[in-house]
């Protein structure tokens, strides 16, 4: 079988979204944050994190934030583990905000 030519990745795909519409990165990140509890959720919001930050430019967000491209470059790898003040220096270098919201009653 032999690949599309025109298939991309899909991390590319995403990046591309992000850029084309930047509002995106507002419903995919909190869409990313409310699945952090399940399995896998904590690598998905690091791609999810990782996707607008390369939408926006690595190095400009890193700049913004004050952080060094390489170390936001391992915190935000798969296997990232980065700080809560690294984490929203990031989010706030992206122009987002991280806000809580009361969830639903478990009953």
């Amino acid at each position: 079988m032999q690949p599309n030519s025109v298939s991309r990745p899909h991390d590319q795909t995403v990046i591309e979204l992000l850029r084309e519409d930047p509002s995106f990165a507002d419903e995919y990140l909190t869409a990313a944050l409310d699945e952090a509890d399940e399995p896998g959720g904590r690598e998905a919001l690091l791609s999810a994190l990782r996707h607008i930050v390369e939408a926006q430019g690595m190095a400009v967000i890193a700049e913004r934030a004050g952080i060094k491209s390489e170390s936001l470059y391992r915190a935000l790898s798969p296997k990232g583990n980065p700080t809560i003040k690294t984490l929203l220096a990031v989010i706030g270098a992206a122009g987002l905000k991280l806000s809580v919201h009361r969830q639903a009653e478990v009953h």
